[in-house]
């Protein structure tokens, strides 16, 4: 029977509930059992979606773009970040591209801040040690010291939403806020968290004891944090990632973590997620690195409220609109 709903297809697992609307709403098709997507199927789902619902994990490059059916019309993808999506080739061929931006702001920055606190005061090596068959010995004065973030320099590099959400929860640790971003903060923002603006990231980095990196994964921060800045770091340093993996040339990181050049790093996304280099664990079995499976949004609020905005921005892109969250190509 011929149908006026848009043909909607969406290639993970989602909340229920906005499965359950997507289902009252339009001519559906879920991912019951959340297997990833292989190429050809991707490639069979976009032949046949007027809507194409992806996730980080799939890759819509301009190849797959170019071969997707006439009736695909929108990619409303199931996330923040967009650098999983060919924009420029989506817009070439017609296909207006959206994805879920704010909602994600304050559970990214509550992880951050668990991160940041983790490794100096090595909290996973204690939990180790409770949940170890040898057990706990006791209390002992020189056993198990981590080092104070209170007082303690913070470099944010991208101070935009979840940046200046760090910063506020960081000042409220007592660290002091520094930033580099393409251009300094509305004034009001920088005088409530008292931040310092850095225009060179280099002279900043070579200066803070604690690196947050925020900023959005672009051809432009491709190994922004590569091998020589790495090395301006101070022996003390530790460094926090739960932007994009890319962002940091990770043999450039790891040689650092393993000579003892910077004290640690707390990583919740990798440069090739999900696989992940075997000289991370042994570091991390020493207690130098934290690695967390990129779950700095993973919140049951947080992902439903991504599922509403995707289901905004197909109903309105078919009510005749402009969807809200309209994702155009970077100029960088």
């Amino acid at each position: 029977m011929p149908t006026s709903k848009p043909r909607v297809i969406v290639t993970r697992k989602l909340p229920d509930a906005a499965e359950t609307r997507m289902m009252e709403l339009f001519d559906t098709k879920l991912n019951i059992d959340d297997t990833k997507m292989n190429r050809e199927q991707l490639a069979q789902a976009m032949a046949e979606a007027d809507v194409l619902v992806p996730t980080v994990t799939d890759a819509i490059d301009a190849d797959l773009i170019s071969k997707a059916g006439e009736r695909l019309k929108l990619i409303a993808n199931f996330g923040n970040g967009t650098d999983n999506i060919d924009i420029k080739a989506a817009m070439d061929r017609g296909i207006t591209v959206t994805n879920t931006p704010k909602v994600l702001t304050e559970d990214t920055a509550d992880m951050i801040m668990a991160m940041m606190l983790a490794v100096p005061r090595r909290l996973v090596e204690g939990a180790r040690v409770m949940m170890s068959d040898e057990g706990w010995e006791g209390w002992a004065p020189s056993w198990m010291l981590g080092n104070r973030i209170y007082g303690k320099r913070l470099g944010i590099i991208g101070m935009g939403r979840i940046g200046s959400a760090v910063a506020r929860r960081a000042r409220a640790f007592g660290l002091a806020i520094h930033y580099h971003n393409p251009k300094p903060v509305h004034p009001e923002l920088e005088e409530e968290l008292e931040a310092t603006y850095w225009d060179s990231l280099d002279q900043m980095l070579a200066r803070m004891d604690i690196i947050s990196i925020n900023c959005p994964y672009t051809p432009a921060t491709f190994h922004l944090l590569h091998e020589r800045r790495i090395k301006l770091l101070q022996r003390g340093a530790y460094v926090v990632n739960a932007a994009r993996g890319e962002i940091i040339q990770e043999a450039a990181l790891i040689d650092a973590l393993e000579t003892g050049a910077i004290a640690g790093a707390a990583l919740d996304v990798f440069e090739h997620e999900p696989a992940v280099s075997p000289r991370f664990r042994a570091l991390a079995e020493k207690g130098k690195v934290l690695m967390l499976p990129h779950m700095g949004s993973a919140t049951v609020e947080g992902r439903n409220e991504m599922g509403d905005k995707v289901i905004i921005n197909i109903r309105t892109f078919f009510d005749g609109h402009r969807p809200p969250d309209r994702v155009l190509p970077r100029r960088d």
